[in-house]
């Protein structure tokens, strides 16, 4: 089961989804799109956090309240780390995600260290929190449907955008094979 949350922070909200547990979690790394954004405590036991990235948002330029949406979930996730003060969120894109077969289950590592921000937590805020989990919606996700919607869909807009660019192409050379005759 996959956790859902809704983070007004933003127009329009962004959705937040996180695993119920560690092997939900190795789910979640397999099928991450790869424009989410993965949130975890540093160097601590915690839940894996993603924000699903809004249209027009990039990664390296959240806005600080949703950024501290996701964190506060994250830390609020985690046995040690939520009874600890001053922490360090890290978070990174969903295609940065390296996992190989030797490591244990929800472990991970990443492509490319230089794509890994950090976040600094000073203590837990219970107002965030509580606002997030009264939007708490617990479903089951059929992990590879979802993927292959997905990449339709972003196929069709790709299409699209091709189709508009060479449409106007056309039209040029045929108003000019037109003037010829």
């Amino acid at each position: 089961m996959v956790l859902f949350f809704t983070s007004t922070a933003t127009t329009p909200p962004a959705i937040i989804y996180m695993g119920r547990d560690k092997v939900e979690n190795e789910e979640l790394i397999r099928y991450a799109w790869p424009q989410d954004v993965w949130f975890h405590v540093d160097k601590l036991s915690s839940a894996h956090v993603y924000l699903r990235m809004p249209d027009g948002m990039a990664w390296e330029s959240i806005p600080a309240e949703l950024l501290t949406d996701c964190a506060q979930l994250v830390k609020a996730n985690s046995i040690e780390g939520n009874k600890k003060d001053n922490l360090t969120i890290i978070y990174t894109p969903g295609d940065n995600l390296k996992k190989t077969g030797d490591m244990a289950v929800g472990q991970v590592s990443f492509h490319n260290d230089k794509k890994v921000k950090r976040v600094h937590v000073p203590q837990r805020e219970n107002a965030i929190v509580n606002r997030l989990n009264k939007t708490k919606d617990e479903r089951q996700v059929d992990h590879e449907q979802e993927r292959i919607d997905r990449i339709k869909k972003e196929n069709a807009i790709r299409r699209a955008a091709a189709a508009e660019k060479v449409h106007p192409f056309h039209l040029r050379a045929f108003a000019f094979s037109n003037m010829s005759t």
